[in-house]
């Protein structure tokens, strides 16, 4: 790909795909993909908290292991995440834990995000290693599929009067 900008709008596409299938099996539909510097996927995740049954299946943290688990290591600090959904604190966390190298979101989370929302984990100076992170690639997309989600959700938890 010849821009970072296209590159950023290619994967975040592939992102929008996994968080559909998160969708399909009932899951939030936030999608990630980690990426090494060739522009080669090293692994994918979605949510699997339902499923899992673990407060800590994360699309991002799903992502994160597959990855440590490829390279056979738990630093990653020559990749990107792509993701979504801005990251929540404890997504946010363990990307600065897994020394990563960027990370690129959909749309912002403005009740929980932690690149730029409530927090801005990743410039932390108090935090042992920082990162660079990009906003807004394809957040109208993004939020649509989670506004379409809870707004199915909500309609099917509505009840028929008797």
């Amino acid at each position: 790909m010849n821009s970072l900008a296209a590159r950023d709008a290619f994967y975040i596409g592939r992102c929008l795909h996994l968080a559909d299938e998160a969708a399909r099996r009932g899951e939030v539909p936030v999608g990630a993909v980690i990426v090494d510097p060739s522009g080669a996927v090293v692994a994918e995740g979605f949510n699997l908290r339902e499923t899992a049954f673990d407060a800590t299946a994360h699309a991002e943290v799903v992502a994160l292991r597959a990855a440590s688990e490829a390279r056979r290591r738990w630093y990653l600090d020559d990749l990107t995440l792509y993701v979504t959904l801005e990251p929540c604190l404890m997504c946010a966390g363990a990307l600065v834990q897994a020394r990563i190298a960027r990370v690129v979101y959909g749309c912002t989370d403005p009740k929980g995000g932690a690149m730029g929302s409530l927090y801005d984990v990743p410039n932390d100076t108090r935090l042992n290693h920082r990162f660079p992170y990009e906003a807004g690639v394809r957040a109208e997309e993004c939020g649509e599929r989670l506004r379409a989600f809870f707004r199915a959700r909500r309609g099917a938890s509505v009840k028929a009067p008797r």
